[in-house]
């Protein structure tokens, strides 16, 4: 038995439909059904359910973008730093396995040398930086509430997209936004990440932190080339003359930008396909809402 929670969220949806599409018999749990804000409720819920594994895909991100935290600040802390720490009580009492959804969000840029952040790199956006949305703070902290967990995956997601026109998928933000920042970032398709994660279990591939993201890293324009050349050959981007400009206009708080590496992920034997080949793929077999 698989519990999940956050099961009704756009990251939670995917795990359902992954794990009912598997005929992996598995519960969705609603707040209603069990507040598992708290530990006792949780931990019983645990037991009574027999659960073998829990996937927590619960948080707060903040509608429709991360300024929302900015104005909801209590409910940002308790869904992305306290609720992890709650999760790692509930299931070290009763000794079961677990994954949670981080976020890459809590880097910025790239390393010194180029390359993409490892899963060793300390977070270099986050309250200890002072230098980051109050988002990225907050899922800072939930990883820092987890250090030293045990038998627990910290899957960091980044910028989710796939082929299904919705409000949180990357690849319909580019369409609707009336102008774009052009940046470079490592970004996630969403059904890849949820088959990574579950594989990770599945697979018995070591407990720890997996950055979770295709292969190499891509920029605004290029993604936007790609939907011209798809989706929209008519239609006129509009980029902003630099990020200075769009946090001037259109953000109240900064933004991530960063190249993350998944060679961890990548040494396990889990699939994880090249981020510009994902990206066309998805546009190739895109749905409209």
């Amino acid at each position: 038995m698989i519990l999940l929670l956050g099961g009704s969220g756009y990251v939670g949806s995917a795990f359902r439909d992954l794990l009912a599409r598997g005929g992996v018999e598995h519960r969705s749990v609603s707040r209603r059904e069990c507040d598992y804000t708290r530990v006792e409720p949780l931990a019983a819920l645990i037991r009574d359910a027999k659960a073998t594994f829990l996937i927590n895909a619960a948080g707060y991100t903040g509608k429709p973008n991360v300024d929302a935290c900015e104005r909801d600040k209590a409910a940002c802390l308790a869904g992305n730093a306290v609720l992890p720490g709650v999760i790692r009580e509930a299931c070290e009492r009763t000794s079961l396995p677990w994954g949670h959804v981080s976020s890459g969000c809590i880097y910025t840029g790239a390393r010194d040398d180029g390359g993409g952040f490892t899963e060793d790199d300390p977070p270099n956006f986050s309250f200890r930086t002072d230098n980051c949305s109050f988002y990225s703070g907050t899922k800072a902290l939930g990883e820092e509430c987890l250090a030293g967990a045990r038998d627990v995956f910290l899957w960091r997601l980044r910028i989710p997209f796939d082929h299904v026109d919705s409000p949180r998928n990357y690849l319909s933000k580019l369409q609707r936004y009336r102008r774009l920042l052009d940046a470079r970032n490592s970004i996630s398709h969403l059904g890849e990440f949820v088959a990574a994660a579950w594989a990770c279990w599945e697979r018995r591939v070591p407990f720890g932190t997996y950055n979770v993201t295709n292969t190499g890293s891509v920029t605004t324009r290029e993604v936007v080339a790609l939907i011209r050349q798809r989706l929209l050959p008519d239609h006129a981007f509009d980029f902003f003359e630099s990020e200075e400009e769009f946090l001037r206009i259109a953000a109240q708080t900064p933004r991530s930008n960063c190249v993350m590496d998944n060679s961890k992920l990548r040494a396990t034997g889990v699939p994880i396909s090249e981020v510009h080949d994902a990206v066309e793929r998805a546009l190739a077999a895109w749905r409209s809402a």
